[in-house]
Formats: C-alpha cells, sequence, structure tokens
C-alpha cells in the first residue's frame, strides 16, 4: 500500500479491528471510532479499501447471529435508494485525492458523531414520552430515499454509514432484535455490493488484503466479545469515552 506501518499502527489498527468486531455483534455505532483511527496509519483513501473486507468479516458473524431476526421490508425500501448513493459515492471517490478525502471523513465522522448524539437525545426523550413502539415511525417514502442515498454516499467514501442506518431504524421504531438483525442484513448485502466498485478504484489490491489477512483473528475476536460479554460493559460511561475519542480522532483528520 506504499505505507510502511511501525509497530505503533499495528497497535492501532488491531484496535480498530476489535472495535469493529464489537461493533457488529453488541453496539452499533461503535465502529464510527475505528475509521479515523484507521486513516491515523493508512492514507484516508486507501484506508476505505483496507477497511470494507474487516466489515464484512464482521458482518458475517453479526448475520450469523442475528439472521433471524432481520425484518426484510425495510431493507427492500433502503438498499436500492443505498445503490444509488455507492454509484455516487464511487463517481467522486475517483476525483477527488488523498489531501482532499482525509479532512472530508473527519467532517463526515463528526457529522454522523452529531446524529448519532441527536439520535441518543430523542431516544430518551421517547422514553421519557413513554411512546409506544409505533408511535412516531416515519413511513414516508422520502425518507427512505433521503436516508438509502445517503447512507450509500458516505459509506462509499467513507465506511461511515451506521449513525445513519441507527437513525432509520430508530426512526423505523423496531424492537431491538429485529434491529440488530435488519442492520446486520443491510450491511453484509452494501459492503458486498461495494466491493467491485473499490477493487475498480484500486482501493482493494494484494497488499491490502494481506493486512486484511493479518487482522482477521483481531476481527473474529472482537465479534465472539460482542456475542459474549459487551452487554455488561457499562453503557453510558463506556459510550461518553467513545463519543470523546471519536471526535478527537476526527478533529485530527481535519489539519
Amino acid at each position: 500500500m506504499g505505507t510502511e506501518i511501525t509497530t505503533g499502527g499495528w497497535f492501532i489498527l488491531g484496535l480498530a479491528a476489535i472495535i469493529f468486531g464489537i461493533s457488529k455483534t453488541a453496539i452499533p455505532g461503535l465502529g464510527i471510532l475505528a475509521i479515523p483511527l484507521v486513516t491515523l496509519v493508512i492514507p484516508a483513501r486507501a484506508s476505505t479499501g483496507l477497511i470494507l473486507p474487516m466489515l464484512i468479516l464482521a458482518d458475517c458473524f453479526a448475520v450469523a447471529y442475528y439472521r433471524r431476526h432481520a425484518d426484510w421490508w425495510y431493507l427492500v425500501r433502503l438498499i436500492p435508494w443505498t445503490v444509488v448513493g455507492v454509484i455516487v459515492g464511487y463517481w467522486a471517490m475517483d476525483r477527488i485525492n488523498d489531501q482532499q478525502l482525509r479532512p472530508l471523513i473527519g467532517v463526515i465522522v463528526l457529522v454522523m458523531l452529531t446524529l448519532h448524539l441527536w439520535r441518543q437525545k430523542r431516544n430518551q426523550a421517547d422514553v421519557i414520552n413513554s411512546r409506544t413502539e409505533t408511535a412516531g415511525r416515519i413511513n414516508r417514502p422520502w425518507f427512505a430515499v433521503m436516508m438509502g442515498i445517503l447512507a450509500g454516499m458516505t459509506t462509499m467514501m467513507a465506511n461511515a454509514a451506521g449513525p445513519i442506518m441507527m437513525i432509520y431504524l430508530l426512526a423505523m421504531r423496531l424492537p431491538k432484535a429485529v434491529f440488530l438483525g435488519t442492520g446486520a442484513w443491510y450491511f453484509l448485502l452494501v459492503n458486498v455490493i461495494k466491493v467491485p466498485f473499490s477493487v475498480n478504484l484500486g482501493l482493494i489490491n494484494p497488499d491490502s488484503l494481506k493486512i486484511n489477512l493479518l487482522l482477521a483473528p483481531v476481527i473474529i475476536s472482537g465479534a465472539i466479545i460482542g456475542m459474549t460479554v459487551a452487554w455488561r460493559i457499562p453503557e453510558k460511561g463506556f459510550n461518553t469515552v467513545v463519543i470523546i475519542l471519536t471526535a478527537v480522532a476526527a478533529i485530527k483528520l481535519l489539519f
């Protein structure tokens, strides 16, 4: 990949790999922290191709664990528009260089983090107001179109569609198991769709796949942790640390 990875760099990549695994099987949205971490080691443009196979491997574990809980109606509504967004993102990726993409990823992550915080605040308000499971559900077609295209663009350019998908599924007010199952299938399908685009751009190549192979056991370990012990971690304190670290890493990409 044209980049010499130091011992510290491998540590950061290993940490990102564990985070990807945990985020797919236990804590949706946590993976947003790992994206800027990878770009601290690998050039921003190349990092998108390195991250994609990592996500797919973790997605496979998530689908295996939650496969029975997906609601395919929401996937059918969203995925076609996501593909449109992926194509737009692919077109943009072929026209920007690494110096332009690095701050762009930082901005995307910060925007997604803001949306994530908004989602948490909205969710807390729903609990306080004791809304029913279906109250406030957004069923208008334009919402699926907008969220699908936006998710496709951000996932193609920065692998950062997680918070967008969480907002969409929460707007549908799905039960937790259905939320996780639907999200697992969505990301596996979309990430597989992105592979030929990334290969065509040269982002997935033999060098990147060698790194993926070395990190695979770490990703699997993270996925297993997510399926077994991650639920014991105090969620509020953990999320606060994640948010702070994510913001710091994203801001670093801007300068």
